[in-house]
């Protein structure tokens, strides 16, 4: 299964979505669901696609789809970065996750940093957005913003949960496996070139 498939059904999966969230007509509204389950089916066959996990991403977000935000934070230490390890992957990525509706989005990269590393820490600014449909190579059933800040810490300590069972710091040069869903190289090489050159954007 190709990647332009993927993303051909991702579109599709969008587009009837939608259709669910504004018909008012009961025939067509059969219609969607008959087509969204001929879809989910076709999807199972990639062994990329979690269906059961979509079904219920599905179920929950209801209304005009969108692309979703990931929020994440790059800490430094002497010019290392600040990555944490993924318990059920055992890869790693840059802390951070899901932005949560009712914060601004300073307050959810703080928040996810506190989370998943103990670390209070301050955003100095917005360093990068990445849109994850730029990389067809990392193939993703959503389509995810993935806004990044520049944090400092203040204070706290480590202490393993269900999620991250490590963090450490490590060289651009030198990195673990990552998480490629959450965190590639090349986005940390344009982070690093962004935070050198001090390209900040306002977080409020």
């Amino acid at each position: 299964m190709t990647d332009d498939l993927l993303t051909t059904q991702r579109n599709m999966l969008a587009l009837i979505q939608s259709g669910l969230a504004f018909t008012q007509d009961p025939f067509d509204r059969d219609r969607y669901q008959k087509l969204q389950a001929f879809l989910l089916q076709q999807m199972a066959l990639n062994p990329q696609v979690n269906v059961a996990q979509l079904k219920t991403a599905l179920a929950q977000d209801t209304g005009y789809v969108t692309p979703k935000v990931d929020v994440r934070a790059l800490i430094l230490k002497a010019d290392r970065i600040l990555l944490v390890q993924d318990v059920p992957t055992q890869t790693w990525a840059l802390p951070g996750g899901y932005a949560d509706v009712g914060y601004s989005p300073r307050e959810n990269v703080e928040r996810e940093v506190r989370e998943e590393t103990g670390l209070a820490v301050r955003t100095r600014g917005l360093l990068h957005i990445f849109d994850t449909a730029q990389r067809p190579d990392i193939p993703q059933v959503a389509q995810f913003y993935k806004l990044v800040f520049a944090c400092e810490p203040l204070e706290g300590h480590f202490e393993p949960s269900m999620e991250v069972d490590r963090i450490g710091y490590f060289d651009l040069d030198a990195l673990p496996p990552l998480s490629l869903n959450r965190t590639t190289p090349e986005q940390l090489t344009t982070l690093m070139q962004a935070q050198r050159a001090q390209v900040l954007s306002r977080t409020d």
